[in-house]
Order: C-alpha cells, then structure tokens, then sequence
C-alpha cells in the first residue's frame, strides 16, 4: 500500500509541475479554442454556405471585373512587386519561424489536454480514500493555476474544485462523503476532443505529435 502511494503521489508532482510550466493563457487561446469546440454541424453548416457563397458570381461582377482591369495591368503589377520583395531565403526563414510558432501552439495545446485527463482521471479515484489527500493537493494547485488553462478547462477545474471544497467541508464535520466529485466539465472537453480526433498521444499536426509523445513518456 505504501509503494502504490509513493507512485501515486510521486505521478501527481509531476502532474503538478507540469501545470506550473504552462504558459498562462492568452484570450487568442480561448478564441482557438471556442473555434475548435463548435459543434460538427456548425462547421458543416458554415462551410456549405462558404462554399455556395463562392460558387455564385453574378454576370453584374464578372462584367466589372473585367471592366476595372481590360488591360490585366493588376497582375502585371503584382509580378513587379513579387520581384521586388523578399528574396526566397528570406520567405524560406520566415515560413520556417511560422511553423516553428504554430508547432508550439500545438504542442503546448496537447500539454493542456493530456493535463485535464490527468486530472479527470484523479477525479475518479477520489472514492479511493488514501487517493483524497494527494487528489486534494493537486486540484488546489490545478486551481491555483487555473489561468493557464482555456476558458472551458478553466470552468472544469474550478467546478472539480469547488466540489472537493464541498467533501472536505464534509470529512471535517464527521459527515459521510459520497467520493463523487464534479467531472461534467472534463467529459464534455473528452467528448469534444474526441470529436476533433485530438487525445492525450495526438494532436493535430505531425512534429506536434513526436513532442507530445516526448513530454508523456
């Protein structure tokens, strides 16, 4: 019994610390993240109506494109301006840097995910009672460190919180507790994850994916 402690409490500083190396979150994360939660249909929906939107191009503007460039001096002038820029290693450095960026993105948002599955899975092993007050710990840090999460994980975490508050509140006042703590909010951040195909082993993005797999062991 004592080992299985030691382990456990051994992988929840290492969860913790993990979440105290999180940059903390950006609203541009939180608008990233809302986008990529929208509802399957949602996207269908909207890109249905993108794509009819494209696909119609009534005579009126056809004529007057035409119109504003009978001579196609625009693309003349745009192949000078091309030929005047950055020269191809300097886009290369550049796209490189962008990719670079994005791939950090990417990993720092699997980081996040793989951090709230540790966490729901804690969350049930909260009925385990040597469990509790390494469990305990950790959300309190998790809270404590709340904003370097998402908007919708941020809500998870504060909820989970609030409910083992509610079973402390209990065990300090002789009182029966259930065990069951509030994990709505990570199994619909799971539901959706699963939906985007993104899990604690994979992310979107290939060199995103060998990091992540990195970082988990």
């Amino acid at each position: 019994m004592l080992l299985v402690l030691s382990k456990f409490s051994k992988t929840a500083g290492r969860i913790k610390e993990a979440i105290a190396n999180l940059p903390v979150a950006t609203e541009h994360d939180d608008r990233d993240e809302a986008a990529a939660l929208k509802d399957e249909s949602e996207l269908r929906e909207k890109g249905g109506q993108i794509k009819r939107d494209a696909s119609f191009v009534s005579p009126a503007e056809e004529n007057e494109e035409e119109e504003s460039d009978p001579f196609g001096l625009d693309a003349f002038m745009s192949s000078s301006v091309k030929k005047g820029g950055k020269t191809k290693k300097e886009k290369d450095a550049a796209t490189m840097v962008k990719e670079e960026v994005e791939e950090n993105k990417r990993f720092i948002k699997s980081q996040r995910e793989a951090l709230i599955t540790c966490l729901e899975i804690a969350a049930w092993r909260y009925k385990t009672p040597w469990c509790q007050t390494v469990i305990d710990i950790l959300v309190k840090h998790a809270f404590d460190n709340v904003s370097r999460f998402t908007s919708r994980q941020r809500d998870a975490i504060e909820k989970l919180w609030a409910s083992i508050r509610e079973q402390l509140s209990r065990r300090k006042q002789g009182k029966s507790v259930t065990g069951k703590l509030d994990v709505n909010g990570f199994e619909w951040l799971q539901q959706k994850y699963a939906s985007e195909k993104i899990s604690i082993r994979h992310s979107v993005g290939g060199s995103g994916d060998r990091r992540a797999q990195q970082w988990l062991g």
